[in-house]
């Protein structure tokens, strides 16, 4: 198919960054009026090629062509030029600014006298308008969900007449309601020709939406397909390059059996905080997963910072062994062994722009105070060690961390933590936002760790995922607990799914 006929085609692509070929020799082609979904493993080269494509990265090798046009983008701004718009899984708007001013950013309407904001505004409506969006332009953008923010960063890609959208993670935080409407507003722009780039983990969300769909691998093309050519087993080996079997995911672990008989490793008795989450009972044993079940902003996060102490309770109390204890601040908590994964992995966990053995070392330097350093050769040993056990690519201590997927990014956050040996660990979407492979690998070590003794706490927006890793489930819905279930083999996700629907029916 020539040039003429599509919305990009890239050809040859390489890139190289120290010690790691990411693209290598890879062909895309996406064209007007349809949805493309991108796959493949944490590392297999999506983020690079959407960087390629976009303008963040310079290409080795390879040739890039937009509309019909040879393109050699030097930066973003050449990439938005040729009518290609990005809305990333963090959303980088500007949380301080008014909805309009997002939507309108750089493209305000100007007056005799500079911007005339009425006028800016109104036309920030019509394109929200266009997508179907009943928002307030002069709303403070922060004030809105990150569906909503989403969605107003893709009405500023309609803003700036897109031709190619791409979409990187949309879905990975948002509930089943938001996605519905985040793709009939992917359906209304296709329809218009817009050429739209989808990269999303959740394989059932292909089939719903995508046209066609490429598979990458370790930095090399697998194949391209249409949606619906491959079953669930076919894909999954193709972007594994194994079969699904060879996967060895864990079976369920509620046949594991959980001594009850001591104190537990924790017991929250009526914690809460007005205006985030009524008072919650809990308790976690020794070598028990704990599993947190309900929908988005069903409070499973505010009760996970109540139990680190991230954020402070002004209601309830929490024992430790059976013993009372204020766990007022992180570092209470680091010194009483508790471990705590933020969802929010880019803006509470890594730091870019450290090494991959730096980040992993950061946990044990706080325990042990900024004054007292970590030797060189205890650093290296519990890198080294890690970086085996885990798996982590590439297996290089000094990557910035920055350059890794996001599920070896995930694995040296789960490092940090289990180097300062917590009695405790909190993990909040842990798997979200990374590949198949990955997930299984990570739910597995949540396994092994809980077999070993390690009391856990499991947020997942996945209700299969937490049956499949909890011995109990705490259900919540609407920032209070509503239910809570012991897992067995006679526990499904429609239980569950009922427990909350009937509540929301009361």
């Amino acid at each position: 198919m020539g040039d003429e006929l599509n919305a990009v085609e890239m050809r040859d692509i390489s890139i190289s960054f120290p010690g790691v070929l990411a693209l290598d020799g890879v062909d895309f082609t996406l064209r007007p009026g349809e949805i493309h979904s991108l796959l493949g493993e944490n590392g297999a080269g999506k983020s690079t090629l959407i960087k390629a494509l976009t303008g963040v990265y310079p290409v080795d090798a390879g040739t890039i062509t937009v509309g019909g046009e040879r393109r050699a983008f030097s930066g973003t701004a050449d990439a938005q030029d040729a009518g290609i718009a990005t809305v990333y899984q963090e959303v980088n708007l500007c949380a301080n600014l008014s909805v309009g001013e997002n939507v309108m950013l750089g493209n305000e309407v100007r007056g005799p006298f500079g911007i005339d904001w009425k006028a800016t505004r109104a036309r920030a409506a019509e394109f929200l308008h266009e997508l179907g969006l009943d928002v307030d332009p002069r709303s403070p953008l922060s004030s809105h969900s990150l569906a909503v923010q989403q969605l107003v960063a893709i009405s500023r890609a309609v803003a700036i007449d897109c031709r190619v959208l791409v979409l990187d993670e949309p879905t990975s935080s948002l509930d089943r309601g938001e996605v519905v409407q985040l793709f009939s507003v992917m359906r209304r722009l296709r329809d218009r020709g817009v050429a739209i780039l989808f990269v999303t983990h959740f394989l059932d969300q292909i089939d719903e939406i995508s046209d066609r769909m490429t598979v990458l691998r370790n930095g090399r093309l697998v194949g391209e397909y249409q949606v619906g050519e491959l079953d669930r087993a076919q894909l999954i080996s193709r972007m594994l390059g194994r079969e699904l079997a060879e996967l060895d995911v864990i079976g369920r672990s509620a046949e594991r059996e959980i001594d009850r008989s001591g104190e537990p490793v924790i017991r929250a008795l009526a914690l809460g905080k007005h205006g985030q989450i009524e008072p919650v009972d809990i308790d976690v044993f020794d070598g028990e997963v704990v599993g947190l079940a309900g929908l988005l902003g069903s409070g499973r996060t505010e009760l996970a910072r109540l139990l680190y102490g991230a954020d402070r309770a002004d209601r309830g109390s929490i024992q430790l062994r059976g013993v009372p204890t204020r766990l007022t601040t992180p570092r209470h908590s680091v010194d009483h062994r508790i471990a705590f994964s933020s969802e929010d992995r880019r803006g509470e966990g890594i730091i870019g722009d450290l090494t991959v053995a730096e980040n992993m070392a950061l946990g044990v330097q706080a325990k042990r105070g900024w004054l007292r350093r970590i030797g060189r050769a205890q650093r290296d040993e519990i890198v080294t060690g890690y970086l085996k056990q885990l798996g982590i690519r590439p297996a290089d201590p000094n990557a910035l961390i920055r350059n890794l997927s996001g599920g070896n990014q995930q694995k040296v956050l789960l490092a940090r933590w289990l180097a300062t040996a917590p009695q405790l660990l909190i993990l909040d979407e842990p798997t979200r936002g990374i590949d198949v492979g990955a997930k299984a690998e990570i739910q597995r070590l949540i396994a092994d760790l809980a077999a070993q003794g390690l009391g856990v706490v499991f947020i997942s927006s996945e209700l299969d995922e937490v049956l499949r890793v909890s011995q109990r489930i705490v259900v919540m819905r609407d920032r209070r607990k509503i239910a809570e279930l012991q897992n067995n083999e006679s526990v499904d996700v429609d239980d569950v799914v009922a427990l909350i629907a009937k509540e929301s029916a009361a």
